[in-house]
């Protein structure tokens, strides 16, 4: 199957200070667009990254290039409006995983995880969402929590649809992950501060 992968990274994040640009906030060593991008790339399943960016996110335009990636500029008008234009522009009538530039700790492995469960759902579109307690327990600011089956969860950034009905309403399959791949969306530079110290310790642990 032909994945193709995009990455949203349109946004400031205004919890970084004004002139920050979101993607562009070093973890370890590496902007959190580049780990993203490596992410997609160490993918067995994901044949193509793409990475979709705004006018106010120039930089992360610039260090998505120099890990040679296609870089669509869209025209900032929301996250679902940005996702149909890189999606139309870049002309993908594939399946199509999208994930936010703000996930630190994803890997290849865990994509094609995820990857392997759509394929094995059959549906055209999945969704990847985290437990209450999983963002509580590492004390993760919640992305757009809501109330799903009766109890809470928070979107994870992790998604995939079928790039040829990509203006159509898709059946989904859900997928609850409390990973910390999936789990540390990085919202703010306390998530940025707590994703780096629990990396620190799993690599002291093992």
């Amino acid at each position: 199957m032909h994945v193709a992968a995009v990455i949203m990274a349109g946004g400031k994040g205004t919890r970084f200070g004004k002139d920050i640009e979101k993607p562009m906030a070093q973890f370890m060593g590496k902007t959190l667009i580049r780990r993203v991008i490596e992410a997609t790339k160490e993918s067995k399943k994901i044949t193509e990254t793409i990475v979709a960016v705004t006018s106010i996110s120039p930089n992360t335009a610039k260090e998505a290039a120099e890990v040679s990636v296609k870089v669509i500029e869209t025209d900032g008008q929301g996250y679902h409006e940005d996702l149909q234009q890189a999606i139309q522009a870049a002309n993908l009538k594939c399946p199509v995983l999208i994930v936010s530039a703000d996930l630190p700790l994803l890997t290849g492995e865990f994509l094609d995880e995820i990857i392997m469960k759509y394929e094995e759902a059959g549906k055209p579109a999945l969704t990847v969402l985290i437990p209450e307690e999983a963002f509580r327990e590492h004390n993760i600011s919640a992305a757009s929590p809501f109330k799903y089956d009766g109890k809470m969860y928070a979107v994870s950034g992790i998604n995939i649809i079928d790039g040829q009905r990509i203006l159509e309403e898709q059946e989904q399959e859900v997928v609850f992950s409390s990973r910390p791949e999936a789990v540390f969306t990085v919202n703010s530079k306390k998530d940025l501060e707590r994703a780096r110290n629990f990396l620190q310790q799993t690599t002291q642990n093992k």
